[in-house]
């Protein structure tokens, strides 16, 4: 990406894989970088013209990181119901079993309940311990 054009370091910005860890960080400095160009009274050609190619790539960065924050908030949500299902099940979630927490988590809801409902604390204590 170094010694390129701005319109070639785009290009291979948009060919790095999503999970690639600069593409991120790459994507908020152009954004960025588009924000103040766009705040630029007196742009010329070569200007508007990077203006018009990074708006499809402030775009794809918007819904890469709605999708993260979707995907987070559904972790979450999926950790918070096997904190309920275990406090339910044995009361107080202690140290051992919140430390099972985030690989009961790993699993599918149909399975996580099975377990949880299923087997006794130190039989899942000992299935998940790390």
């Amino acid at each position: 990406m170094f010694g390129l054009r701005p319109e070639e370091a785009i290009d291979e910005l948009q060919q790095l894989p999503v999970n690639h860890p600069l593409r991120s960080n790459v994507f908020n400095l152009l954004t960025n970088f588009q924000a103040n160009l766009q705040t630029t009274e007196s742009l010329d050609n070569e200007e508007r013209s990077l203006i018009m190619k990074l708006s499809p790539l402030y775009i794809q960065w918007e819904q890469e990181a709605l999708k993260r924050g979707e995907e987070q908030g559904r972790l979450q949500e999926k950790r918070l119901m096997v904190e309920s299902m275990l406090e339910v099940k044995f009361g107080e979630i202690d140290r051992e079993l919140a430390q099972i927490v985030e690989s009961l988590s790993q699993l599918p809801a149909k399975e996580i309940t099975q377990l949880i409902m299923q087997c006794e604390r130190q039989e899942l204590l000992a299935r998940f311990r790390e």
